[in-house]
């Protein structure tokens, strides 16, 4: 069963799963598991990398994804994560902001120096929360939403997210989740949504998390 934090007759609100697809496609991915279990038409408006879980939100109705689709291109959807890297940012807080090339046949994306065909600007805010055992727990606002941003741009400068074996991250769990959605409904309503990170992965920081839960 896929969690439900909140639907109605617009839109469901859940948690996937790692290792689930956000899109349609062949394997068990989450719009057709939630078609099976709400009984009911599913539209993905937005994706998330299939080895990470956390929040997303799917329209129920045509007409709620083109708001939301709508609401997505505009910006009014705020995304933060929560991953974990090796090592820790040069700064406590700061920008990552880079030239980023996906490249679809290897489905990897890459940092590069000029904008040419393809090349896209990437940007984020992070925070670092903690620290331990060579690891850093890093809370992350994307500014944009390209195809493994996050864990390409925190590679790219020596600190790849363990589990992450496509960016030197190393075998395992993806220490890499969605925290926290705010989105505008199609009602105008501003929503928010969080849930903490789940998996062995993240037992580390369990006594940080905790008290980031009660901030």
């Amino acid at each position: 069963m896929i969690p439900i934090l909140f639907q109605d007759e617009a839109l469901a609100v859940c948690l996937k799963p790692p290792g689930v697809l956000s899109q349609d496609g062949p394997g068990g991915a989450l719009p057709s598991l939630l078609r099976d279990q709400l009984g009911c038409d599913i539209f993905p408006v937005h994706r998330l990398d299939r080895e990470a879980g956390g929040v997303m939100v799917c329209a129920k109705t045509s007409r709620a994804a083109g708001a939301l689709s709508a609401a997505m291109t505009r910006g009014a959807f705020r995304k933060e994560y929560l991953c974990i890297v090796r090592g820790r940012p040069e700064s406590d807080e700061g920008t990552y902001q880079d030239l980023l090339l996906h490249d679809k046949v290897r489905n990897k994306s890459f940092v590069v120096r000029r904008p040419r065909g393809g090349v896209k600007e990437a940007s984020l805010a992070y925070r670092v929360l903690a620290e331990k055992d060579g690891l850093s727990l890093v809370r992350v606002r994307l500014h944009t939403g390209r195809t493994h941003q996050i864990r390409v741009q925190f590679a790219s400068r020596g600190t790849p997210l363990p589990g992450d074996g496509k960016y030197g991250g190393g075998p395992g769990e993806l220490a890499l989740w969605s925290a926290s959605l705010s989105f505008p409904h199609p009602s105008g309503k501003e929503l928010t949504f969080q849930a903490l990170p789940e998996g062995q992965v993240w037992d580390v920081f369990a006594a940080e998390l905790a008290a980031f839960q009660h901030n």
